[in-house]
């Protein structure tokens, strides 16, 4: 067997296969809080509770990952319908762009009524701030929680 003729076959066999070992969609979830869960918060202006997500994506600091399709950063909002529990002048409640990993922080302090019925939303961002789309949608996770003090 020729070495160019060896070369195509096994190049038409790699491109046969290849679409079965596709990567799969990207996908997000919240690990904690589960959902319902009741949160309480301290009296600090911020009223911070960790969220812990779970990914198949490589979760970095924005602008650390290179040539990886695959890797980003979160960008969360508390009840995402609106605007009322945003930083002051942003339009996010907290993102986690600066040290990346699973942990992001929930400043419930920062909503107009912090104690109450919220729902935690995570949007998975691509290193240049982007959503990350599966069939034209962004991924997110939601959760509902009850907040008190």
């Amino acid at each position: 067997m020729r070495p160019a003729f060896a070369v195509g076959c096994l190049a038409i066999l790699v491109a046969s296969v290849a679409p079965a070992f596709a990567e799969p969609p990207a996908r997000l979830e919240v690990v904690w809080p589960k959902p319902g869960m009741t949160l309480t918060i301290g009296d600090d202006r911020t009223g911070v509770v960790g969220v812990v997500v779970a990914s198949n994506f490589d979760l970095k600091p924005a602008g650390q990952c290179g040539s990886n399709p695959r890797c980003g950063h979160l960008h969360m909002k508390i009840d995402p319908e609106g605007d009322r529990c945003n930083q002051p002048g942003r339009a996010y409640n907290s993102m986690n762009s600066d040290w990346g990993g699973d942990l992001i922080k929930a400043h419930f302090g920062f909503c107009e009524q912090p104690v109450g019925r919220h729902v935690i939303g995570v949007l998975l961002a691509d290193d240049q701030h982007r959503p990350v789309l599966v069939d034209g949608k962004p991924v997110t996770a939601l959760v509902p929680v009850d907040v008190r003090r």
